[in-house]
């Protein structure tokens, strides 16, 4: 997976050792995605927490449907920053929302943006009754399809929805 990480710096910096500093940087953040810890889990939580809060609907059938409410289908997106998810161009513009949201805000975007991928299908993954096989097929397939400007203004949206629901 870190070669999924590394070849777009080098691609956009196109200097090595400036590549390698970036991504020395970025093993330091990332690095805890890679080791046996218990941050996955977190993540995994956390999505948990988001859906229950921000779609109930969504989430009881996620619960209903042969429990995929554990988000084990989401692993290669917070693996990754989505980097596999998106097209190319899309990719550096998802990272820099979760870098500089990292800087800025927060360092939880990134279940923003999962919870986003996730609520741009809810009605194709309610509409066709999906099990967690099929969630897991759906994603697999939908592999450099997403639209990385309309996930970004989702994860946007949800953060502020959510922010609405905590100051009330």
């Amino acid at each position: 997976g870190m070669c999924d990480i590394l070849a777009p710096l080098l691609v956009i910096l196109d200097d090595e050792t400036l590549a390698y500093s970036c991504f020395k940087k970025l093993m330091v953040r990332m690095n805890m995605n890679f080791l046996h810890s218990t941050l996955m889990d977190d993540h995994f939580a956390n999505m948990r927490s988001l859906i229950q809060i921000l779609d109930s609907e969504l989430f009881e059938h996620m619960q209903s449907n042969s429990d995929y409410s554990h988000f084990y289908f989401s692993y290669r997106w917070f693996l990754l920053d989505f980097k596999r998810e998106l097209e190319y161009d899309d990719v550096f513009r998802v990272w820099e929302g979760i870098w500089s949201a990292y800087h800025c805000t927060s360092n939880h975007f990134t279940h923003f943006i999962a919870l986003a991928l996730v609520e741009h299908y809810r009605d194709i993954i309610l509409d066709n009754n999906m099990d967690f096989t099929d969630i897991i097929k759906f994603f697999n397939e939908m592999a450099e399809k997403h639209d990385g400007r309309k996930i970004l203004n989702s994860a946007r949206q949800l953060v502020h929805r959510l922010q609405i629901l905590i100051d009330s």
